[in-house]
């Protein structure tokens, strides 16, 4: 048998021009934007019935850390001239409700619940930072650094937020 050189296509490069790049942009700025309003609303529900010292401490970090996002996210919104709109959000809002649900089938076993509730909110500071690493490219995209700069900072506290979560779990679990 003789080797067959490879003939896969070369990858497609996506051409965006700038309405839609902008369209697209401010599409998912919106869903971050309300997938964090819920969380705010949600997380300090928590707080008072977590177990874990360290978790107490570290929802209240993480809800701030959250309104600060969504501060830089609104001068984003004005810095494009553009509304804050709800549109289509139950992804990123249907994953926050999903993890309460589950954290609150934990009622009675405290170390499970405060598992669950750092399991949870890894999952959901992960799924922020990639939407911020896409929304950081698509700013370069759109030439502001501003823009750009502001999403870093988002990125960078989510980041921060993970990694708490993470030595917090990573202390019970192995105490």
């Amino acid at each position: 048998m003789s080797e067959q050189p490879d003939k896969s296509p070369s990858p497609k490069k996506i051409k965006l021009g700038s309405e839609k790049l902008k369209k697209f942009f401010i599409t998912h700025l919106n869903r971050i934007y309300f997938a964090k309003a819920h969380l705010v609303t949600w997380l300090p529900q928590l707080k008072d019935e977590v177990y874990f010292d360290d978790l107490q401490l570290a929802i209240r970090e993480t809800v701030e850390d959250v309104e600060k996002q969504m501060a830089r996210m609104e001068l984003i919104y004005e810095l494009l001239d553009e509304p804050i709109s709800k549109g289509s959000i139950n992804g990123l809002t249907g994953l926050v409700d999903d993890a309460f649900e589950a954290i609150r089938e934990q009622t009675g076993e405290a170390e499970l619940r405060d598992m669950s509730i750092i399991f949870y909110l890894q999952n959901i500071e992960s799924v922020e930072m990639a939407s911020f690493q896409v929304m950081q490219m698509a700013a370069v995209k759109l030439k502001n650094k501003h823009i750009k700069q502001l999403l870093q900072e988002n990125y960078d506290e989510a980041k921060a937020d993970r990694t708490l979560l993470l030595l917090i779990a990573a202390k019970y679990i192995t105490k």
